[in-house]
This record gives structure tokens, C-alpha cells and sequence, in this order.
């Protein structure tokens, strides 16, 4: 007994290897699907003739779907099984980059762009909940958050990375085919490796079927994916139409009731519902997403204005701006190993708030950058410091988040997690972008902007992020003490 036992260590050390590495490199793609775009747009745009206000599609077609489908996806993760859903939206999301990849016109494209947000959800939601249901040890769990954190949370740099190496060596389309390989690596490494849950069938790391006369909420999932989409939507597109345009008002309206009916559905009417309101009594999981609404704000900011500094202002080409994130994507691993050590002892709460830190101080350097700045002396650090806080905040909030969550609820505080960074990402840029053009226009005068104007909407934008952060250290604190 003890010989098979032995024999049995490394075949299951191996097998939980192979999750982690499906989990963080599903996580990945999908992070970085939404940022290797950036540096391709201007190609993406001669190529297929988007017009300047259509341009934004090529970012919001994957946006919106992404956060209209985080919670439905979630709770399909816990009725169908976290490997079931892992391998429907790999395929999916291949399936839809494919048709980015040779699409022949702009409809194409942002209609394969839509597809990869439904698919993007979905592995969204299932590697967390595969995560949390396969590594139940806490030094072992704390270690595969921090790898999956760091996948996360570097995404963003890698897509500029790799985005502007393509564009540079090949073409833009790659940007979206490179995805078809990958999805097939995740498929085939997920099959040999993604196991059901014992004694769940229908649990976050299940592959079987539903849930004896588990029933889906239709309401609820109509209401709340049309409502995010609206509400995403309205934020996305708020600086382009105008804040008191009908289109806008009307979209955040529609969102703003839809969610409305999603809740009351939730409290009142539904006999299963979507999600169960009382996940939001565990302290630990509010707090976290409260977290994550301030720091899904905080990513696209920097990457949206650093990346504009570097080309806009300081003539960087792609590949050397691809090349100047790189230290920050190194930090960010850093900060999460950093951070798998130290969190099993200390629990998720002081890594959130240390990680906090030096992504405000990163944030605050960086909004003194001027058009005359040099990478080294003024541009390397405050990305140092933001990569290593972003590693560490990635990791811990998302052990904060399904703290103390039932097993069959770990697809739903992943969807609920997602969700908050994707609504804190569009609302934040919003806002970001609109102080950044209100100080540009003060700053340029009656003429028309140039570098100095332009730098200085940055700085505002960089500084509204950090005291954006600052205010979050009171929602991190609120996690409760010590390991969960």
C-alpha cells in the first residue's frame, strides 16, 4: 500500500502540474488577447478601413462580450464542470481568432473579436475555479495563485510584447492567428490533465453533467449579461459619443435597470438562482472585488497612456515599445513569487496592501514623466515598481476572493472577480481618458496640442490612478485577518 501510494505521488504531482500550467496559460491568453491589439491598430486600420469611430470596436468588440458573459460563464462553470466549459471556450475562442485572423473586412473582424470575449469568459471562469478545486492545500494553493496571478496580471505586457513583435517581423493578422496553436496546446494539455472534482460531478473541476434537476436561470442570466454588456458599452464609448449623448444615457440606463431586474430576480424570484446574493456576506470576497474594481482601472490606464507615451511622444516603434514593458512583465512573476512564499503564513490581506504600495508610488513617479524623459532615468522605475505591486496584488486578491467560497461556488466568485476588473477596467479608462483631454485642451490652449499638452494628460491620468489606489487600501484592509 505504501509502495503504490509512493508510486502514485509523482503521477499526481505531475498531473497537478499540468492543470496549473493549462490554468495560467488559459488565463494568459486571454489577458493578453485584450492588449496585443494595441500596438496592430494602425495596420488593423489601413488594412480593413475602419473609419476613426468605428477604430474602438477593435478593443470593445472583445471587451463587452467578455464582461456580459463573466458571470453567466461562471455559473455554467458550477453546474457543468470546470474541464467541460475550460475546453468549450478554448474552442470557441480559437475558432472565433481564426476568423479575426483572415477576416476580410471590418464586420469580420470585430465579429471574431466578440466571439473571443464569449470564449475569453468562459476560460476565464473555469481556470480559477479548476485552480481553487485542484490545489485545496494552502502552501500549494498559495503557489498556483501566484503563477496564475502572475500570468494574469503580466498579460497586459506581454500582448504589447508580442504584439509589436509580430507586427514589426510578420503581420497584423497574427496577432490573431498566433491563437490557434495555443488553443490547441490548452485543449490537448487540459484532456490529459483536467480531472473531475471526487464526489462533484457538476463541481468547478467536475467533467460530467449538470446537477440533478439543476435548473438555469434564465432571468437572471438574460438580465445581467444585456445589463453589463449596456453598462460596459455606455462606459467604453462615453468619451467618443458624449456623456449626455442619447446613445450613451440610454445605454447606462438600460444597464443600470437590467441589473436592477438581475438583483430582484436574485433575491425574490428565481428558484435557483444565478448567484446567490449571500456570497457577498463573506467579508473576504466583497472586499476583494472592491479591490479589484480599483485595480482593473489601474491596468489599462497604464498600459493605455504608457503606451502612448512611448510611441506618440517619444517615437518609439513597436518593438521597442513592445521591448520596454518587458521589465515590468519580469516584476510582476517576481512580485507573485514573492508573494506564494509569504502568503500561506500571512493570509491575503497584508499582500494586497503591501502590493498596493509600490503601484501607487509607480504610478505617482510616472506622472512627473515629460516629453523629454529617457527610459532609464525616468521611465524604467515606476514600471519596476508597478510590475512587482501588480504581481502581488494579483495573486493575493484572487485568494481573497474565493476565501471561505464553497467548492461548488468557486466558478461564481470567479465570474463575480472577473467581472469587477472588467468593469473597473472600462469605467476607469473612461475617466482616465477624459481628465487626460480635459488637462491636454487646458494645457494646449487655442492651438492645437503638442507633445508638452499631451504629456501633461497623461501625468493627470497616471495621478488620478494612484489616488484611485490610494482610496482601495481602505477596501484591501477590510479582508479579514490572518489565512482563510
Amino acid at each position: 500500500m505504501t509502495a503504490q501510494m509512493t508510486m502514485e505521488a509523482p503521477v499526481r504531482a505531475r498531473r497537478a502540474g499540468l492543470v496549473l500550467a493549462v490554468c495560467c496559460l488559459g488565463q494568459l491568453i486571454v489577458i493578453l488577447d485584450a492588449s496585443i491589439v494595441n500596438v496592430a491598430i494602425p495596420s488593423i486600420q489601413d488594412a480593413l478601413h475602419f473609419t476613426p469611430g468605428s477604430l474602438t470596436w477593435v478593443y470593445n468588440g472583445y471587451l463587452i462580450p467578455f464582461a456580459g458573459f463573466l458571470l453567466f460563464s461562471g455559473r455554467m462553470v458550477d453546474l457543468f464542470g470546470g474541464r467541460r466549459l475550460l475546453l468549450i471556450g478554448t474552442a470557441v475562442f480559437t475558432v472565433f481568432s481564426f476568423v479575426g485572423g483572415i477576416a476580410p473586412n471590418a464586420a469580420t473582424l470585430v465579429l471574431g473579436r466578440a466571439g473571443q470575449g464569449f470564449g475569453g469568459a468562459v476560460i476565464a471562469s473555469a481556470t480559477l475555479a479548476v485552480l481553487s478545486s485542484t490545489f485545496t492545500e494552502p502552501v500549494e494553493r498559495a503557489k498556483a495563485f501566484a503563477l496564475w496571478g502572475a500570468a494574469s496580471g503580466s498579460g497586459g505586457a506581454i500582448g504589447v510584447l508580442s504584439g509589436g513583435a509580430i507586427v514589426e517581423w510578420a503581420s497584423w493578422r497574427w496577432v490573431f492567428l498566433v491563437n490557434l496553436p495555443l488553443g490547441l496546446l490548452i485543449a490537448g494539455m487540459a484532456v490529459m490533465s483536467v480531472t473531475a472534482a471526487p464526489g462533484a460531478p457538476g463541481g468547478a473541476g467536475g467533467a460530467g453533467g449538470p446537477r440533478k434537476k439543476a435548473k438555469l436561470d434564465v432571468l437572471g442570466s438574460l438580465s445581467v449579461t444585456l445589463g453589463i454588456a449596456a453598462l460596459v458599452y455606455g462606459l467604453a464609448e462615453g468619451q467618443h459619443y458624449g456623456w449626455g449623448s442619447a446613445r450613451i444615457v440610454t445605454s447606462l440606463t438600460i444597464g443600470v435597470v437590467l441589473l436592477a431586474v438581475f438583483v430582484l430576480d436574485q433575491a425574490k424570484l428565481a428558484e435557483q438562482p444565478l448567484m446567490e446574493l449571500s456570497l457577498f456576506r463573506n467579508r473576504s470576497v466583497w472586499a476583494a472585488n472592491l479591490t479589484m474594481l480599483a485595480f482593473g482601472a489601474a491596468l489599462p490606464t497604464m498600459f493605455y497612456f504608457l503606451t502612448l507615451l512611448y510611441q506618440s511622444v517619444l517615437h518609439y516603434s513597436a518593438i521597442r515599445t513592445g521591448l520596454a514593458f518587458l521589465p515590468l512583465t519580469v516584476f510582476a512573476f517576481i512580485g507573485a513569487a514573492a508573494s506564494s512564499s509569504v502568503a500561506p503564513r500571512t493570509g491575503p490581506r497584508p499582500m494586497m496592501l503591501v502590493g498596493l504600495l509600490p503601484m501607487i508610488a509607480g504610478l505617482v513617479w510616472q506622472s512627473a514623466a515629460d516629453e523629454h524623459a529617457t527610459y532609464l532615468a525616468d521611465l524604467l522605475g515606476p514600471t519596476l515598481l508597478f510590475g512587482v505591486g501588480l504581481g502581488i496584488v494579483v495573486t493575493s486578491v484572487a485568494g481573497a476572493a474565493t476565501a471561505g467560497v464553497p467548492e461548488d461556488k468557486h466558478g461564481l466568485a470567479s465570474g463575480v472577480l472577473n467581472t469587477s476588473q472588467s468593469l473597473g477596467g472600462a469605467a476607469g479608462l473612461a475617466v482616465m481618458v477624459a481628465l487626460a483631454q480635459t488637462r491636454t485642451a487646458e494645457v494646449a490652449g487655442d492651438g492645437p496640442p503638442d507633445a508638452h499638452a499631451f504629456v501633461a494628460g497623461y501625468g493627470v491620468a497616471f495621478l488620478a490612478t494612484g489616488v484611485l489606489l490610494t482610496l482601495s487600501l481602505a477596501a484591501a484592509a477590510a479582508v479579514p485577518r490572518g489565512p482563510r
